[in-house]
């Protein structure tokens, strides 16, 4: 059996003493009360400062615990804040691959579009934002299910609704399509929702590479795809590049 992490008991225990009383504490008093180095202490309280688990006076110096801890139970990140940190990137991944670009969430055992970016093409089209997508039957909903097992549950329990010939409608081949997104790191969807559509999409991650949301391209199959019905190469490293900034964005704080 492999041996307990010194670093994640030495946070918790961090975390508990912020969480003991309503008064702020400084370095050496945290470092006092674990019997730790002081440097030790301070690097304990950046690193949770960073992700957000707690938080510094700037007057004082002292620390005091982060309002991220608040966000826990709804994945960490407020979809507003996703948004925020994703437009330029949405809009930069539209102009560079001439497609539409949506930014996706789970909710239930679907995918909510939260973004999106029209095709700068001119040509009239509908606003996705808002709309809820079948997560087993989309680009945007494989790239989240393959890293969140409990959704994947929720999916599964609710049925996987063939919507056309080409829907994944059995559990192994689900299995099968997240195990190959997770090698790749993106998804690809090909006439599974929507006949003669394709879409693009690679996950978006947070601190410590949590995904909290999807970015991709969607759009005609014979512009997605090649002859073969294979995502095209230059899209996909587009697509995945966007997720890439997106994440960098995502862990740096503003200034």
């Amino acid at each position: 059996m492999p041996g307990m992490i010194q670093s994640i008991e030495r946070s918790s225990a961090v975390l508990r003493l912020l969480a003991a009383g309503p008064d702020r504490l400084r370095v050496k008093e945290i470092a006092d009360a674990l019997g730790l180095p002081k440097s030790t202490a301070h690097g304990i309280l950046r690193t949770l400062e960073h992700v957000g688990f707690a938080e510094q006076d700037p007057r004082t110096a002292r620390y005091r615990l982060g309002r991220a801890l608040l966000d826990l139970g709804n994945g960490g990140l407020d979809v507003n804040e996703l948004r925020s940190r994703a437009l330029d990137w949405a809009d930069t991944l539209a102009t560079r691959s001439v497609e539409a670009v949506r930014i996706g969430v789970l909710e239930g055992a679907g995918v909510r579009v939260v973004h999106h970016v029209f095709r700068p093409d001119g040509t009239t089209q509908a606003m996705d934002t808002g709309l809820l997508i079948p997560a087993h039957a989309t680009s945007l909903g494989k790239a989240l299910l393959a890293y969140d097992a409990t959704a994947t549950d929720a999916v599964l329990r609710a049925g996987l609704v063939a919507y056309t010939r080409r829907t994944v409608t059995h559990r192994r081949e689900l299995a099968a399509a997240l195990a190959e997104t997770r090698r790749q790191g993106w998804a690809g969807a090909v006439d599974e929702w929507q006949p003669g559509r394709a879409g693009i999409a690679a996950p978006v991650r947070t601190f410590g590479g949590l995904v909290v949301g999807a970015i991709g391209v969607y759009g005609p199959a014979e512009r997605i795809c090649d002859g073969r019905l294979r995502p095209r190469v230059a899209l996909v490293e587009q697509v995945c590049a966007a997720a890439n900034a997106i994440s960098r964005d995502l862990t740096e704080p503003r200034s």
